[in-house]
């Protein structure tokens, strides 16, 4: 099956780079500076570069997707660098027979369950209202390498969704995700019967997981819209999440926002975590925002937070508007004890050519009623610089003080070119 993949997704991307028609995609090139502490008053600077590329060649119903990204030291070096990451490289089919979607190769993945990336194949299959999706492949390599996993027995990714609208203004989600991981053998040190040293390679089972979900939406156009989720453990045998949320808008300016879940722990079957006794979370949080004028709005939350032995509230303040937001917070009971008043602000000069940004942050925390309290002082500040719709650079400066980073300042530069090419073919 990989080599089948492999070969195929080779033989169309070769033909569409031969005759493509249109070439898109986005350049950045970022450098980070940052200190590192190794112990107290002990510390090294460090310098990175980023250059990431995401690529589209386009010929009629098909395209070749790719996204990579390559880090480098510029100063001290560190372990696996510089490094090549490929998050993205697929040949994708678009309406084929006027019904199907085909992805093949490395390619992102979403469902309720979870997302990420796999090497494999993805067909969507579309009628009208309904949609049905399928997937399978290998689980993607550390630091997401050129390259296929060895044993997709062990390491695999599969799932499908079923989408459709039944009724007017519903949607209704059926969803099927399973994982197999297989970790990588390594050798370390041990003590033998008479306690000397010695070396021996540890190879763990694979963990897996399995769910089912299902998801409903309901929406009422300027008045009233839900959602309702719940996800099924089928290797535990018992519920791994419900959720709810909604919102009622239909008083002018004003919104009514009302959110619950109730949460298992998720633990991989084969993993050693399922040995212990965890117990289950319930959140519920209702905020309401109010509509001052065209620029402002004010919004209000409170939450609380169910654990199996204690809980944890938390207040939310604030005012939203076009050039920023102020918000207070305050955290209560096991949790930890926190008060946190931020502000941000950008504004957009001479028609987006230069806009300013700028946070600070002041936080109070207590990690839980019988610790010190600590203080903790951010700033952020930085500048983009767009000259043409296509090109852009961006600066930023961070700073950060409290009693384990002693005035921490990080700075960031970064460059982004937009590019989209169509090619006349004879």
């Amino acid at each position: 099956m990989k080599k089948f993949l492999l070969i195929a997704g080779i033989i169309f991307s070769f033909s569409i780079l031969q005759f493509p028609q249109n070439i898109n995609g986005r350049f950045s090139s970022s450098v980070y500076m940052f200190k590192q502490f190794d112990a107290v008053n002990s510390s090294d600077n460090f310098v990175r570069a980023y250059e990431m590329l995401n690529l589209n060649v386009n010929y009629s119903q098909f395209s070749l997707r790719t996204s990579m990204n390559l880090e480098s030291d510029l100063s001290k070096k560190i372990d696996n660098s510089p490094l090549v990451r490929f998050y993205n490289f697929y040949l994708e089919g678009r309406d084929l027979f006027k019904v199907a979607n085909v992805k093949l190769g490395r390619q992102p993945v979403f469902n309720n369950i979870g997302g990420g990336i796999f090497d494999g194949a993805t067909i969507d299959l579309r009628v009208p209202d309904y949609k049905l999706t399928a997937y399978y492949g290998g689980n993607v390599p550390a630091y997401q390498k050129f390259e296929t996993s060895k044993n997709w027995k062990d390491n695999y990714l599969a799932g499908g969704k079923l989408s459709g609208q039944p009724f007017e203004n519903f949607q209704v989600d059926l969803s099927y995700a399973q994982k197999n991981v297989k970790p990588e053998d390594y050798y370390a040190t041990r003590f033998d019967q008479n306690l000397n040293p010695i070396t021996v390679l540890i190879q763990n089972n694979s963990t897996h997981f399995q769910f089912a979900s299902a998801q409903v939406s309901y929406t009422m156009p300027k008045y009233f819209n839900a959602n309702v989720r719940y996800d099924y453990d089928l290797n535990f045998e018992k519920t791994s999440k419900f959720e709810f949320e909604g919102r009622y808008s239909q008083i002018t300016d004003i919104g009514i926002d009302v959110y619950y879940n109730y949460r298992e722990p998720r633990i991989n079957y084969n993993s050693i975590f399922s040995v212990f006794d965890y117990g289950n979370s319930q959140e519920i949080e209702a905020g309401v925002d109010y509509k001052i004028n065209s620029l402002f709005t004010a919004i209000g939350k409170f939450g609380f937070v169910q654990f199996k032995t204690e809980d944890s509230k938390r207040i939310t303040l604030g005012i939203n508007s076009n050039y920023g937001n102020v918000t207070y917070r305050k955290t209560l009971g096991s949790a930890g004890e926190l008060d946190a008043l931020s502000l941000y602000a950008a504004y957009a000069l001479f028609e987006g050519l230069l806009t300013p940004s700028a946070g600070i942050s002041y936080t109070s925390y207590k990690l839980s009623e019988f610790s010190t309290k600590d203080n903790l002082t951010s700033l952020l500040f930085g500048v983009n610089v767009r000259p043409y719709n296509t090109l852009s650079f961006d600066a930023q400066g961070q700073y950060m003080n409290n009693k384990i980073y002693k005035n921490d300042f990080r700075f960031f530069l970064k460059l982004n070119y937009w590019f989209n090419t169509n090619l006349n073919l004879l």
